[in-house]
């Protein structure tokens, strides 16, 4: 090789080797926190989870390759919800994912600046959560749950499922916007159906107990269980009371049912984490929370267990299971 060719080859290859090494360069790791009000191993986190996961890997994000997953479980404990809000926090994280309002709560006090997708959030902005679901402002977005009016129909389908209920216990959580304004809704058409209502708070499986066993004594009663992180968790005890006094009751999630309770109305609580990819995605790529609107439920469900309403005697109407979704058999 001539000398004139020598040098021109080596100053072609020395321009082409920072390209090289650029294209051997492994992808950047992004990393994504997750804080869940759930317990590690509920079957329902389980569920979530997947679907999340499922729908992330068609937007080019795979664990291990170039995203992390910290995953962190509250099981309804305040102060464990407030640890590993400040763990998360900790780990700058691109982005959280955030499941309730008992992880939302410590997750919005410990940063202003991590991006945060919510779920399982009745009232955003009546909690003071965003500005609005058009444009929420600040560092979160997310999916909204349901709009108060659904308990209504809850106390509507109680009474087309038990018509002879007349005392009927109101699971919520007095801590939060969302158990005010779901109990409200009951409360507004509980005088046209003739029915008396008795708020029980959700705070512990003692005052669960305590409470139910107190208001079983007498006839004629049923139950409505609201949407909340702490019903959840305390989900198995609910439904094993429930049964032990042949409470007739309506849930506020599908899950309930599916693991024994009599009947539900509520949103898809598995959906919202499909959709939540997306969000993700976006905000990994540079969108900012402020400017992606809160979406609401697409899909409302009606589930009905017959196995419980036989135990309990009850004759579920046709007209009810016409309208349902899924029936348990």
């Amino acid at each position: 090789m001539r000398r004139r060719e020598f040098i021109t080859f080596i100053g072609g290859a020395a321009a082409a080797w920072p390209f090289a090494a650029h294209a051997q360069q492994p992808e950047r790791m992004r990393r994504i926190g997750v804080l869940t009000n759930l317990a590690q191993g509920d079957p329902e986190d389980l569920l979530r989870n997947a679907a999340f996961l499922q729908e992330l890997q068609p937007l080019g994000w795979t664990v291990g390759r170039n995203v992390q997953i910290d995953y962190r479980w509250g099981a309804g404990n305040t102060d464990s919800n407030r640890k590993y809000a400040a763990e998360l926090v900790a780990l700058a994280p691109d982005v959280i994912l955030a499941t309730g309002s008992p992880a939302l709560n410590p997750l919005q006090q410990a940063t202003r600046t991590v991006p945060i997708v919510f779920l399982q959030i009745t009232d955003p902005v009546g909690a003071g959560y965003i500005e609005s679901l058009a444009r929420p402002g600040g560092n979160l977005t997310g999916f909204a749950i349901m709009e108060y009016g659904a308990g209504g129909k809850w106390l509507e389908l109680l009474k087309e499922i038990a018509p002879n209920v007349k005392r009927v216990s109101v699971l919520r959580d007095f801590a939060t916007t969302s158990g005010v304004g779901q109990f409200a809704a009951i409360q507004s058409v509980a005088p046209s159906l003739g029915v008396e209502l008795r708020p029980v708070g959700v705070r512990d499986a003692a005052e669960i107990e305590r409470a139910i066993d107190a208001f079983a004594r007498d006839p004629n009663g049923g139950m409505i269980v609201t949407a909340s992180g702490l019903a959840i968790v305390h989900r198995k005890l609910i439904i094993s009371l429930a049964a032990r006094h042949r409470l007739p009751a309506v849930y506020a999630q599908r899950f309930f049912v599916t693991e024994g309770g009599l009947t539900s109305y509520g949103h898809d609580t598995v959906d919202p984490y499909r959709r939540a990819a997306s969000y993700v995605d976006r905000i990994l790529k540079g969108e900012k929370p402020a400017d992606m609107p809160v979406q609401a439920p697409t899909k409302f469900e009606l589930v009905v267990n017959l196995k419980t309403a036989k135990a309990m005697g009850l004759t579920i109407p046709p007209a009810v299971l016409a309208r349902a979704d899924q029936v348990i058999e």
